[in-house]
């Protein structure tokens, strides 16, 4: 497979736009600027790369940021949906808190995100979520020096392109958001601790303790000599 040429532009749902952008041009970034202006919501940022999945979603919330800035998570299924739907039926797919991918228990791609305020009480005017999966492993990286991360095509993904999951990944979020919008994280906090397999488990990010689990704001709570503390998503927010 030639990996240096776009297979062909993804098409997007209603509601939602695409604009392709250069390879050396960071979709986030983008989309963070743009949403500074006054760009519209639901438009979907990515960039000619041939080897990594890079997209950012415009969003427009109607809650203050402490209830929405957890529309991450509801991205973050769409995207485990997205691979579910396109990816051999062994791929495993998990969630690390508070935005990271496992695939076959090694890391493999991220959320960031970020909004037009920090203060939790105040309705942002936007927020950008930006999606990066690595799709093909770096020439320079040689092949199981890092067990702890990987690229989907050394995890059976070869067929797999990068305008199919954004594709994919777009329509699945249309799902995922109304759910959040309809109900807030309690419609998809069930579903996104299924997928995260460290609930339960002794963490030592964001410090060190026992992942007990999400608040009903996507916030972490940690247990630690028989006290529960809570590590807030917004702290988690790109600067």
């Amino acid at each position: 497979m030639i990996y240096d040429e776009l297979v062909t532009d993804p098409t997007f749902p209603p509601l939602l736009t695409g604009e392709k952008l250069a390879k050396d041009v960071d979709p986030f970034i983008k989309a963070v600027s743009a949403s500074m202006i006054g760009c519209d919501p639901g438009i979907v940022f990515y960039a000619e790369d041939p080897g990594t999945l890079k997209a950012a979603i415009t969003l427009a919330p109607e809650v203050p940021l402490k209830d929405s800035i957890s529309v991450a998570h509801a991205l973050m299924l769409s995207a485990a949906d997205s691979l579910g739907a396109l990816g051999p039926p062994e791929l495993a797919i998990h969630f690390v808190w508070p935005s990271q991918f496992k695939i076959n228990a090694a890391r493999c791609g991220e959320l960031q995100f970020k909004a037009s305020t920090t203060d939790p009480e105040t309705i942002p005017d936007w927020i950008v979520v930006g999606i990066s999966i690595p799709f093909v492993r770096p020439e320079s990286v040689e092949s199981g020096s890092d067990p702890s991360r990987t690229w989907l095509h050394e995890e059976g993904c070869i067929e797999l392109t990068i305008p199919q999951v954004i594709e994919s990944w777009s329509r699945h979020s249309l799902v995922w958001l109304n759910s959040f919008e309809d109900a807030g994280y309690k419609a998809i906090q069930d579903h996104w601790r299924a997928k995260c397999d460290s609930i339960g488990s002794d963490i030592t990010r964001p410090a060190e303790g026992t992942f007990v689990g999400t608040d009903g704001q996507g916030s972490l709570l940690l247990k630690r000599d028989g006290m529960t503390s809570i590590h807030h998503l917004i702290d988690e927010m790109t600067p």
